[in-house]
């Protein structure tokens, strides 16, 4: 495990922010990569803090562009791909969350740190033909809140930032998923209210 992360330390240090898009783009679309983008993000941020903001975007529209070729084959006909991929059992719950809560089925999972499932949600959500508007949105909140944070927590922690977000991961990203459902409840709340003026 040790020669791996010294391999990525290197190619991230010497790719830098095209290298952090080219990895989460793979890791989001035909790869599984699993923390290579976290690794990645958290080394460039170390070796040059200054630039916490282009890698973070970097490796959030790479990851971006990755789901978005993934939706598109969810939506070209992915059933037959995500019947091969992922279980029944898995298939069914994802669908189900579908009917009940949209988009925030994409957004929810792409903040949550591995080992959650995020690809069968990208998928599905092609499959279900959700709009490709509010796909982007989700996905760039998400993964942009994401990356973001372990940026920010680069420059706090240094190469601890990896073992903090494995120890504390799911409550702030719980924080996180909380924060985001209380703008969305509050801007349902403002356009009610705006929309009762206008009457």
């Amino acid at each position: 495990m040790g020669r791996i992360v010294d391999r990525i330390q290197v190619i991230a240090l010497a790719l830098g922010a095209p290298g952090l898009f080219l990895i989460a783009f793979l890791d989001s679309s035909f790869l599984s990569l699993p923390e290579i983008a976290d690794l990645m993000v958290i080394y460039t941020v170390t070796h040059h803090k200054s630039r916490v903001i282009v890698y973070a975007t970097a490796a959030t529209l790479g990851s971006l562009a990755g789901c978005l070729v993934m939706y598109y084959i969810g939506r070209k006909g992915g059933d037959a791909l995500v019947a091969k991929r992922f279980t029944t059992k898995n298939i069914e719950r994802a669908k189900a969350a579908f009917q009940r809560h949209g988009v925030m089925t994409v957004l929810i999972p792409s903040l949550l740190p591995p080992p959650a499932p995020f690809k069968i949600f990208v998928l599905l959500a092609g499959v279900a033909q959700i709009d490709v508007k509010s796909f982007k949105l989700a996905v760039a909140l998400g993964r942009g809140i994401r990356y973001f944070a372990i940026g920010f927590l680069a420059i706090e922690y240094g190469d601890r930032a990896l073992a903090y977000m494995h120890e504390n991961g799911l409550t702030v990203s719980l924080i996180a998923v909380g924060l985001l459902f209380a703008g969305f409840l509050g801007y349902i709340v403002w356009t009610k209210a705006e929309a009762g003026k206008s009457r």
